[in-house]
This record gives structure tokens, sequence and C-alpha cells, in this order.
């Protein structure tokens, strides 16, 4: 506890005392069912109250109709909700933990074929993602929308909430009204400073007088737009917070940096440095007296401390950190940091499965969005222990091991390699790609405290199995290159795949030519990789783009910033259809004219893989159980072989 003098100390914000500082802040999770709060929000947020953090934030709950960016969206305007908002804020405060109720509009953010209601807008624009053109709003509109602002905050207060945070960040109506980069008006509500700001101070207002004068009330503000075409600087956000904080009506300021103009600064990747949002932070709170909330690629305790520790804010949001290890607080203050599973900013299981419309999820935590089933305290020991043999230390192989011996199974690892963590580990080489190695280091941490038989160096075949006489055999040897993706005449080293490149099995020649079909990390870390080596690179693919599956994930505009300022070049819609020696010969998917692509001295395939399954197959019948898990069984990504390696740890 002496550790971190500051991070679990009170702070009062307004009449609401909170026990520590770490903040779940609000984020979306399309739990909702019905426009109202779920049983799956509920179990969600209740795991991180039981983890030990002091305050959280829901997720944006929308206060008008008008406000559809998705279709799981919470309306706080209708009186309905209210019985599932005590419901929720009652299990909430079965722990040391207080909730806040997130009030928003999403203004041109939103998406009126959800709604089939036109977006509003401060004036006649189109946001740059949805790119959708808005209403622009009359003054009966801006009238209604503050009056729905209270209606929301009524039921937030009779819904037991501790506070409410009113959403004047990246994704709000009320920022798009603040920033001249949106707001072209001529009237009351445009133009000079004290008009943008008019609304915000209505809607403000108008909460504090509904939700009474001790009720605890802040908002979530810009810090800085970053806006190619100057919208809210970091020196207006100071003018704006000063002038809120003179209302005498806000308790907190919460922050956030970026618009949807540079998503990658609203949810940095890990390509992002670590708490890059802290200077602003700083500088906001130099300018307020009220409580300073920050967020973004905060994921260690001692980084939080730190920043508390120097003033540069009252409140540490931690939100993949806290979806990623719910317990976190918990294990910092019991002095178990070790144990922490440090979110390593993927974006894989959260922020592209939010842009795609699924439900949250995390790559290395395989119980968000099913905590009532696989949360703490679900996993129960085994009534008869059972003699486990595992084929395989990546990922996949590691989980399971972990989940099966925590249930009491006896397991042994058997890995043909000297070290543990299969492809996770050459996914860590590219460069800015190390964090993702945490995947492997935090299993092998839990792994290492277990009574597990870990043989490196062994590779198993189906004598050495069967002498083991085990009760269960989980083959997880993930998968490999495919050897020959495409027909033609090569052999190594004049064609090679990424990891032989990565893993330098080989040194490209000095001009090299890649071949990229998955449009992720594996293809554009491997080509900036080479070229950190000096070589002359040249990605083409059969997409409209390089790198387009790195859209989902934030890493698209930056990871091609890179590549770009390292001069390579890129080729999109070609179709390669045979390789001829050093000679990839490639179809314009649209003239179709044939093109080959020579004169290079290293051809480099990121053409997918194929499972490594011949074990399986070969044990087949000649086991008790029998079980393949990960790559093994197709390949795919890093959280489908967590997943499969709980799953299969919970059900032996």
């Amino acid at each position: 506890m002496s550790e971190y003098k500051y991070l679990f100390s009170p702070l009062k914000i307004g009449s609401a005392v909170v026990p520590n500082r770490i903040h779940f802040a609000a984020h979306m999770t399309n739990f909702g069912e019905a426009q109202k709060v779920s049983e799956r929000h509920i179990a969600y947020y209740r795991e991180r109250a039981r983890g030990g953090c002091g305050l959280i934030t829901t997720e944006e709950l929308t206060v008008h109709p008008t406000d559809h960016a998705y279709e799981k969206l919470v309306d706080a305007f209708k009186p309905e909700v209210i019985p599932g908002f005590r419901a929720l804020t009652d299990e909430i405060h079965k722990f040391d933990t207080k909730i806040f109720a997130q009030l928003n509009h999403n203004g041109t953010q939103a998406d009126s074929s959800i709604s089939r209601i036109p977006l509003w807008g401060p004036s006649t624009c189109a946001d740059p993602m949805f790119r959708e053109t808005c209403k622009e709003m009359e003054i009966e509109d801006i009238k209604e929308c503050i009056e729905y602002y209270a209606i929301s905050a009524l039921h937030a207060v009779e819904g037991g909430f501790d506070g409410i945070e009113l959403q004047f960040g990246h994704s709000s109506l009320i920022r798009q009204f603040l920033s001249p980069a949106t707001n072209f008006r001529k009237d009351e509500y445009g133009g000079s400073f004290e008009n943008r700001l008019r609304f915000a101070v209505e809607v403000i207002e108008a909460v504090r007088k509904t939700a009474g004068p001790d009720f605890t009330l802040g908002v979530r503000l810009n810090a800085d737009e970053m806006h190619p075409r100057g919208g809210i600087t970091l020196d207006d956000a100071k003018l704006i917070a000063t002038a809120f904080e003179k209302t005498n009506n806000i308790d907190f300021m919460d922050l956030s940096l970026g618009t949807f103009y540079n998503l990658f600064l609203v949810e940095g990747s890990m390509h992002t440095p670590l708490a890059y949002t802290v200077p602003l932070s700083a500088a906001i709170r130099s300018a307020v007296q009220v409580p300073v909330f920050c967020t973004n690629r905060i994921n260690d305790p001692h980084l939080a401390e730190s920043i508390l520790e120097n003033g540069q804010a009252d409140m540490i949001g931690m939100v993949r950190a806290l979806i990623c290890d719910p317990e976190l607080p918990n294990k910092a203050r019991e002095d178990r940091a070790e144990d922490i599973r440090y979110c390593i900013a993927c974006n894989q299981g959260c922020i592209a499965r939010m842009g795609l419309g699924h439900s949250l999820g995390c790559l290395q935590n395989p119980a968000v969005g099913d905590e009532k089933n696989l949360g703490a305290g679900t996993l129960k020991s085994c009534e008869e222990p059972k003699k486990v043999v595992i084929i395989g230390a990546g990922p996949a192989g590691l989980e399971a091991a972990r989940t099966a011996a925590l249930r009491k199974h006896n397991v042994i690892i058997f890995e043909k390699n000297s070290e543990p963590g299969g492809q996770n580990i050459t996914a860590g080489k590219p460069a800015g790609r190390q964090e993702i190695t945490g995947v492997t280091r935090w299993l092998l941490s839990q792994v290492n405290k277990l009574d597990i038989d870990m043989r490196l160096n062994t590779e198993a075949d189906v004598e050495m199995i069967l002498k083991e006489n085990p009760d269960a055999v989980v083959i997880a040897t993930g998968s490999v290159p495919k050897e020959r993706p495409f027909p033609g005449d090569y052999s190594f080293p004049d064609v090679v795949n990424t990891q032989q490149i990565l893993n330098k099995e080989v040194e490209a020649g000095d001009k090299v030519l890649l071949v990229d079909l998955e449009g992720h990390h594996q293809g554009a870390g491997t080509a900036e990789f080479l070229a950190d080596y000096g070589k002359q690179v040249h990605i083409i693919t059969s997409s409209l783009f390089a790198g387009g599956a790195l859209g989902p994930l934030q890493d698209l505009f930056l990871a091609r910033k890179r590549l770009a300022a390292k001069e390579i070049t890129f080729t999109p819609d070609i179709a390669v259809l045979e390789i001829q020696q050093k000679v990839a010969k490639g179809l314009s998917v649209y003239s179709n004219e044939m093109i080959d692509f020579d004169e290079f001295d290293t051809i480099v395939l990121c053409a997918g893989n194929v499972s490594d399954d011949r074990l399986y197959f070969d044990l087949k019948g000649r086991v008790k159980e029998l079980y393949r898990i990960g790559d093994c069984v197709a390949p795919r990504k890093t959280d489908m072989a967590i997943l499969e390696g709980h799953r299969i740890g919970r059900m032996l």
C-alpha cells in the first residue's frame, strides 16, 4: 500500500467520495437490450467494481431519439430505463465503488439508418467517418435537446447513480457546437466563442437544475481536437474549461483527445506512447480548480501513481487496462503487480469489435461479455483430477494448461522449441509491436506458479504421448505458413514467407517484393522490418489498399504513414496468379492486364497459414479424450486461441 501513496487515496468529487483514483471510464460495450441496461451490463460492471476500481462511468446513454450511433445504445430519455439503472447501481454499491452515468448526443456522428430520423448538427455538414449530411438544428431543436438532457438526468438521479458526466468530447453534438471546425452558424449559437459555448452552458444549467445543487455533475471535455482545419485547440479547451468552472455547476472535468478525423488518437494502439494525453490533463489542471481526469494508454499502476504524484491529473482512467484485467486495482493494492494481465493495446478484441458492430471482447481476457459464467470465482476445482497432456506452448496451449491446472488437473506440456510462445514471439519482432508478446509473458508467469510439468525442446510423437497414459490430450500445435500458396516454379531462398524473415532464418536481398493477402500486421510489420534493415520494399495486394485489415484496429493511418516515410511502394488491386523464379505474375483486377513484377532479389509471401494437425489425426481413436484448439483447428488470430484454450481448460 505504501508503494501507492496517491493511487489508493480517496478523492471528493462534488458530493461523491471515491475510494481511490482508478476510473473505469465510459466506453462502448454493445451489451444493451431493447435500448435498456442488460444483465450483461450489470455483470460486466460488477466485475470491475469487485476488482477494486474507485469509480465507474457507464457507456454513453443517449438523450434524444435523433441520436442512435449504434443499435444497442441505451435510451436514457425513456422512463422505462430506470429499473435497469437501479439494478445496476444497486449492484455496484455492494462494493466500495461509485458509478456515474454518461449522457450524450452524438450529433453528426450518429446514424439515421438506425433512428430513421435526420441527424442533428450545429451546421449542415457531414462527419468524416459516417459521411451523412445532417440537418442544421433550428432554435426549437436546440431547446428540445436541452429539455431531453434534463429528462435523462432526472432518470439517472432516480436510477441511483452517484453522478452524471456530460459527454462533450470526441463523439458529441455539443463538442460540434463548441468547435469552429463544425459550427458555422450565424445566430446566437455560433460565431463568437461565447455563442459557441452557449448550448453547452444551457445544457449544464438544465441538468444542474434537474439533478439538484448537491448532485455530482461533470463534463468530458475535448482537450484538443487536433483538427486539420483548426478545431478546438488546447488553448481553446483551457478557456472552455475556465468558462464551465465559472458557472459553479461543474464538479469535475474528464478529458478526451481527437475526433473522427484522427480516430487513432481517440483509441491509441501500441504504436502510440503510454499516457500520451497526460500533457493535456496537466494543462487543463493548471487552469481549473475542480478535479481533472485523464485517460488513454495508462495500463500500469506505477505509471498511474507517477501521474498523480506529479500533479498532472486527479483521477486516472483505465479502460482497456480494466477490460483486460478487472482485478488490476486489487492486485496492485495487494502487492501482486506481477500477476496483472497488462493491456497490450492491440485493439483487436475491444476497439475493432466495436467498430464492426460486435459486442465488446478482449484478446487476452475470454470472460469479457460473459462475466456471469466466466468471471472471477466461476472457475471451480474438478471432482476427479485427470492427467492432461498438452502439445504446444503457444497462447492456446498455455491458457489451456493454466485453466486446467487451476482446476487441479495434472498437466504436462510438450513444446518442441526452446522457448514457449509460438507465433506470438514472432509477432513481436517488427518495430513497435513488442507489446504483443505481453500475451505470452503473462501466461507463462501464471503457468510457472502452478504445478505444471513443461517440457521444452521436446517434439512429441504418438508413442511419447501414449507412454504417458493420459486421460486427455489437447493438441495446440498451431499452424504454419502455406508452403506453395501460388502455382509456379519457385524455391527457397528466392521465395520465402514472413515468418522466415522475422525469425531471421534467411536474409532478404536488397530489393524485396512482398505479396500481402492478409492486410494485417504480419504483412505491414514485415515490410517495415525489412525497410529498417535497409531493404527496398514493394508491397502488392489484391485489396483496395495495403494494410486494409488495420483499419478497425486504429492502426491503418499510422502504419501507412510509417511505411511511406520509409519509402515503401504500394501497388493495390493486383491478384498474383503464379510465381516463376523471382517473378510474380499479377492480374490487375481493374484492367485485366497481366503485369510481371520482376527485378526483385527476394519475394516474401504473406499468404496465409495451414493447420499443423497431423498429430491430432494420428491420435484419433487412440486416447481416452482428444481435443484440438487454436490454429490447429483453423488458422485465426490470438483471441480465438486463448478463448478455445480457456474453454477446454474448463471443460476437462
